[in-house]
């Protein structure tokens, strides 16, 4: 069936990068947008980035414009993360959906168990 599976998650200093990726088996992420999207502890769930199927038309949260890049490769996403901070400390998941649009969070068709991210010295 369908399946999304995050991984790349882990430990980091502030400061310090990671990359996440999104891996899709089942399915092509050819016909799919694919958000990447965060929950903190206590928290609630925050759209990070998104990319079209489209055109490849990306999408960021104005949290991490400048720091996160997200890219596609065959049948997996990523999400690069740099200058990371303690707030962005969260699991990480990625889910698909018709189009990128307004609202990362509506309409989610397809999302993974999640990966976590912790930025702690």
């Amino acid at each position: 069936q369908p399946q999304l599976v995050e991984s790349g998650g882990g430990l980091v200093q502030p400061g310090g990068s990671l990359r996440l990726s999104c891996a899709a088996s089942g399915f092509t992420l050819d016909y799919y947008a694919v958000v990447w999207f965060r929950q903190a502890p206590g928290k609630e769930r925050e759209g990070v980035s998104c990319i079209s199927d489209s055109d490849g038309s990306t999408y960021y949260a104005d949290s991490v414009k400048g720091r996160f890049t997200i890219s596609k490769a065959k049948n997996t996403v990523y999400l690069h993360m740099n200058s990371l901070k303690p707030e962005d400390t969260a699991v990480y998941h990625c889910a698909t959906k018709h189009a990128c649009d307004h609202d990362p969070l509506n309409d989610l068709d397809t999302w993974g168990q999640g990966t976590l991210v912790t930025v702690s010295s």
